[in-house]
């Protein structure tokens, strides 16, 4: 079974050097893995939040999605897409703001952390603070449970924003009477590395210490390496490797014969200008390959643009059925489904009777079987098997599955289901996308009952 694992990227700066080791890195080698449903956003709503400046917004977001690619990131192995493609996030959003207690939000790092400042500086309490500040919480909920992540991997300050998006989706699933949520379990990567920047700090926008992974070229590049901030020490002393940026950031790039070659070369006397000659030689073995795949990247934006819509149309086969589920669930429904008044007192006959599964036999030998709805209505033609036990032990996943957790992908006319990752049944053909749609909701109430019965 595939876990699905969600991670968001803000776009409002340009990679560096700390970004790519510290989150990219790690995050396109766990995309590999396969038992990982990845999913990676880039979350330009976020960025809205935290900048008004329109060209840094739209520029951040093509290097992002560039440098994300570049470092070998795989659009058809993993769902790549913006934010902002997604209808159904702000959709959700509003759904879980309806909700979410005030009291939750107040008691949000970030928003606790203004409203701080503001008592220090003698201001009003919420001077400066939009809206946007204060819902980011309920916004980066709707970010995983609009695809029912199963593992969030964020730093540590980002801890509180996946417990809040427990609650919420507790309290959701409370009030509606119905597990439509799975609660996200937050991932924290402790072995991934913090490198140094310039000044010896953590390297971070906030402390403009940062060294660049792509802006630049080699040149820059190697120019931000000279900079680094060393000791007095003269060629022929020694040095200390483990108090040294400089050592921290080659280990972070070289295998271990490598770095045990830098160290002693540091014990040895090795020249700063010299260490760090090496250190950019190192760096730019891994980086210019990249580099070249980025330069590449950025110069079609048309091809980006492509790359994420494909993104974003695989997102919303997942999105769009469970936002419609959760329209059903809060009343929003179709007029058109509702049921005329009754002209009779005559029963309807068949309107109380529960769906049902019928098993056959193919021509080549092979199992299925249909499900049917109270009134006899075909909803699902499950995939075939040489083994009726197999047939036997779908029928049985689906009778405790429930409406809210079906993954039901969306085609043209009809709709497959899928259960781990893998294509199980299908639908019958419908007219038209309004028809399918209907069929859909009542494919998921007959699973709510089977469950229910069960």
């Amino acid at each position: 079974m595939q876990t699905r694992v969600l991670t968001g990227i803000t776009t409002t700066g340009t990679p560096h050097l700390g970004n790519y080791v510290g989150a990219i890195r790690p995050a396109v080698a766990a995309s590999r893995r396969a038992d990982v449903d990845a999913f990676y956003f880039m979350a330009d709503y976020h960025a809205l939040i935290k900048s008004d400046d329109p060209a840094r917004i739209e520029r951040s977001r093509l290097e992002i999605a560039a440098t994300w690619l570049a470092a070998g990131l795989d659009p058809q192995r993993v769902t790549f897409y913006r934010q902002s493609d997604i209808p159904e996030i702000p959709e959700l959003t509003w759904f879980l703001t309806c909700v979410t207690a005030k009291g939750l939000l107040n008691r949000a790092h970030a928003y606790k952390a203004a409203v701080d400042r503001n008592a220090e500086a003698g201001e009003d309490a919420d001077a400066g603070v939009t809206a946007g500040l204060y819902m980011y919480p309920v916004l980066m909920a709707a970010d995983i449970l609009a695809f029912n992540a199963h593992k969030v991997p964020v730093g540590r300050d980002q801890i509180q924003h996946i417990e809040m998006a427990r609650d919420i989706a507790q309290r959701f699933n409370h009030t509606y009477g119905r597990e439509f949520f799975v609660l996200p379990d937050v991932v924290i990567e402790e072995q991934v590395a913090t490198l140094p920047g310039l000044d010896g700090r953590k390297m971070s926008k906030s402390y403009d210490n940062t060294i660049p992974l792509f802006a630049g070229g080699a040149k820059q590049l190697r120019e931000a390496i000279l900079r680094i901030v060393t000791d007095s020490r003269a060629p022929g002393e020694p040095k200390d490797p483990d108090g040294s940026a400089l050592f921290t950031l080659y280990q972070a790039f070289a295998g271990a014969d490598e770095t045990a070659a830098f160290r002693q070369a540091l014990l040895d006397g090795i020249g700063w200008g010299e260490a760090k000659q090496r250190l950019f030689e190192r760096i730019e073995a891994d980086v210019a390959p990249m580099r070249e795949r980025y330069e590449a990247l950025i110069a079609r934006p048309a091809d980006i643009e492509d790359i994420l819509r494909a993104g974003a149309k695989k997102a919303r086969a997942t999105a769009t059925p469970l936002l419609a589920t959760l329209r059903e669930a809060v009343g929003l429904r179709s007029m058109a489904n509702l049921a005329a008044p009754a002209r009779s007192t005559a029963p309807a006959a068949s309107k109380d009777k529960p769906p049902r599964f019928a098993s056959f036999r193919d021509e080549d030998g092979r199992f299925r079987f249909r499900l049917f709805a109270g009134d006899g209505e075909e909803l699902l033609l499950s995939a075939p098997f040489a083994d009726p036990k197999a047939a036997g032990v779908l029928q049985k996943r689906l009778r405790t599955l429930g409406g809210a957790a079906a993954e039901l992908v969306p085609g043209e006319r009809n709709a497959s289901l899928r259960l781990d990752g893998e294509e199980v049944a299908t639908t019958p053909d419908h007219a038209d996308a309004a028809t399918r749609d209907a069929a859909l909701a009542r494919l998921r109430e007959a699973l709510d009952r089977l469950a229910a019965q069960d």
